[in-house]
């Protein structure tokens, strides 16, 4: 059985329930007491994907503008980008775009139209009158961005986060294909400058 570690990070604006949804899919766990992430913070949990064991590590990041500065570091390498929205602050909604393009821009992936992104509205347990986002709204936003997958989520409850997790790791784990054809293309272009040198030396 392959293993692999994937890097998954979870952006979005503060109070969201980010922390809220990696904890309650790597511990089980929810806290009503709300505690903002400072810079970032991870946890890692395995995962199997089509009889791969993956090690899915997931980046919590700091909601909070003024720690967007800190994104380079943390958002190189991904394999996956999750946006949280709270389904019941717009705000939060209209920041989507800013996210999506600030994560594009800091982590530069090979092929940014075929990067995975989910998208998560959260905090669907609160009663339905306080709704601002209609899930029609967000399918739209989804459908524009290519079709992005979307789940409509409870870390209080624990609805639709495993399921959604499930498809980040598959997501994920579909990067490595591409990895898998450039890589061997990067190793061949040096190789046939090298061939070149002798016989030129000749």
């Amino acid at each position: 059985m392959a293993t692999g570690r994937k890097k998954v990070i979870i952006l979005g604006d503060s109070g969201v329930g980010k922390t809220s949804l990696m904890n309650q899919y790597v511990n089980k766990k929810f806290s009503n007491q709300y505690k903002a992430t400072i810079g970032a913070d991870f946890l890692t949990k395995e995962v199997l994907v089509d009889d791969r064991l993956v090690t899915m590590q997931i980046w919590d990041t700091a909601g909070q503008e003024r720690f967007q500065s800190l994104g380079v570091a943390f958002y190189r390498g991904a394999d996956c980008c999750v946006l949280a929205y709270d389904v019941n602050n717009s705000r939060s909604f209209e920041s989507l775009d800013q996210w999506r393009d600030e994560f594009l821009v800091q982590a530069s992936p090979r092929d940014p139209d075929r990067f995975p992104f989910v998208l998560l509205g959260n905090k669907i347990d609160v009663e339905e009158g306080r709704r601002m986002i209609t899930q029609k709204r967000a399918m739209s936003w989804c459908q524009s961005k290519g079709n992005v997958p979307y789940f409509e989520t409870s870390a209080k409850e624990a609805i639709n986060v495993e399921q959604a997790f499930q498809t980040i790791a598959k997501n994920a784990l579909s990067q490595e294909t591409d990895v898998d054809i450039d890589f061997p293309d990067t190793i061949q272009i040096p190789s046939g400058r090298q061939e070149q040198e002798p016989s030129c030396a000749c």
